[in-house]
């Protein structure tokens, strides 16, 4: 149950059992269906999400009911609103189930306590944070300067495990096209 968990954090720097038993006192485990909202918008954030199982989207709705995308995770990736969990305020984002997920909780008050109880916690967050930024910078990138086509290939190169777990209309979304465009995209790819 929480070896993806420790793995996760052994990427970066190797624990004890005694350490990760310490390490996973700190988490709590929780179940959502597919189609369950994890957080609204207009509701506080008092946690982040370590996804064990299943498939998440991070989502802002604009005043005129148009959604726009900001991400996906999936196993063994983090998700909230940072921004909201970070200042414990209210989201402006909505966290949503594509698929059945299981995923490992923190609070904030959890994330601190544990990086003033174990040093290296510090240094995997930051690791995780960067990667994160690093992430987002390119994904602001290619929506500022690829055509749609090239968009779509470059999601397939970067994540070629969630196109199958996708729905093409929340693809779409994410790329910024149409259905209609993203058809004809797959579709000449074949």
């Amino acid at each position: 149950m929480s070896n993806l968990l420790r793995s996760n954090i052994e990427d970066y720097v190797k624990i004890t059992d005694d350490d990760f038993a310490a390490i996973r006192q700190h988490f709590d485990q929780m179940v959502f269906r597919k189609g369950d909202f994890i957080i609204r918008a207009q509701e506080s954030v008092s946690t982040i999400y370590f996804i064990q199982s299943g498939l998440v989207k991070l989502s802002y709705w604009d005043q005129d009911g148009k959604e726009h995308i900001a991400s996906f995770a999936m196993e063994n990736w983090w998700e909230t609103d940072f921004n909201a969990f970070y200042h414990q305020s209210r989201s402006s984002c909505t966290l949503q189930c594509l698929e059945a997920t299981t995923a490992y909780t923190l609070s904030l008050k959890n994330y601190q306590h544990l990086c003033a109880t174990f040093p290296f916690m510090t240094g995997y967050f930051l690791d995780k944070s960067i990667r994160g930024h690093i992430a987002n910078q390119n994904r602001i990138l290619s929506l500022l300067t690829l055509s749609p086509k090239e968009k779509y290939e470059q999601f397939l190169q970067l994540y070629p495990s969630l196109v199958q777990r996708i729905p093409k209309t929340i693809l779409a979304a994410y790329l910024g096209v149409s259905r209609e465009t993203l058809s004809r995209m797959y579709r000449s790819r074949k």
